[in-house]
């Protein structure tokens, strides 16, 4: 197991969102004041996020090798990592228990735990309904205690509609979910009569208990209810939110999201602070 220092440079303060709205964010956040961190070249490709809450780091995976990244954001320090696989398309990260899942593009799921510092156990889980499904989103639901598979691009799905599934970790078998995403909503709230609705990450608010959906192609983050219902839909910044591909959330509700380079720069980490009082 090999475990590499690196060193990243930490860009602190508000950023203005140029071209947007800035009260068009959800109540509590402001989408136009991120704390911006800059990675090193070797997370250009970063995907899914995690925060882990005993050192307050962010753990990240990148979208073509199979490694494990620890992120300390709060402070100049180093950049962990840990292999895990081989390369491969992995797409998104969910911390549970002490284990480790990530998505593959395909829905298969690889889950592992850290026995030791250089020692894992390590499965993968093959989704059962084959080729032709494309996915990047994984989120833990805490109230069907379930972790939830939305569609990026399924065989199955319609334009109106984006199927999810579900995989339970404690019996590690997948199965359909009771919801689906409707996309002729998304549309109508920003008054398009229809678009190919394809979210790159999401999450569960652990403070309001609503599900937060971004879609990277479509610059839009999605606001709904535990099951999947839009309730408000916000247009990012095509400038600052360059490549969302990761989301998740502090216990306290900060919202973290993760942009890959894009070839703009260099991929990021913004943190969107929660308020306490509404905006």
């Amino acid at each position: 197991m090999m475990l590499t220092v690196l060193f990243f440079v930490l860009l602190t303060g508000s950023c203005s969102i140029t071209g947007d709205d800035p009260s068009e964010s959800p109540s509590r956040y402001a989408l136009d004041r991120p704390y911006v961190y800059k990675l090193p070249i070797e997370l250009d490709e970063i995907s899914g996020v995690a925060f882990y809450p005993k050192d307050t780091s962010i753990l990240a995976i990148n979208d073509e090798r199979g490694w494990l990244y620890k992120i300390y954001p709060d402070k100049l320090g180093a950049i962990q990592k840990w292999k895990f696989a081989d390369g491969g398309d992995f797409e998104d990260l969910l911390l549970l228990d002490s284990v480790f899942y990530v998505l593959k593009s395909t829905g298969n799921i690889l889950g592992f735990k850290f026995i030791s510092t250089d020692s894992l156990f390590l499965n993968e889980y093959t989704f059962p309904l084959g080729s032709g499904n494309e996915f990047e989103i994984i989120y833990f639901d805490p109230f069907s205690k379930k972790i939830i598979m939305i569609c990026k691009d399924c065989e199955s799905d319609k334009k109106k509609v984006l199927s999810t599934f579900t995989f339970d970790p404690y019996t590690s078998k997948f199965s359909d979910s009771s919801f689906t995403i409707d996309v002729k909503r998304i549309a109508t709230m920003i008054g398009e009569k229809s678009i190919k609705f394809k979210p790159s990450a999401a999450a569960i608010n652990p403070v309001t208990n609503e599900l937060y959906i971004i879609s990277a192609i479509n610059k839009l983050l999605v606001v709904a209810d535990p099951d999947g219902k839009a309730k408000n839909v916000f247009k990012l910044s095509r400038t600052d939110f360059k490549q969302p591909e990761g989301l998740t959330f502090t216990p306290t509700g900060d919202m973290i999201v993760s942009n890959e380079a894009a070839e703009i720069g260099v991929a990021n980490i913004m943190i969107f602070r929660y308020n306490k009082k509404p905006r």
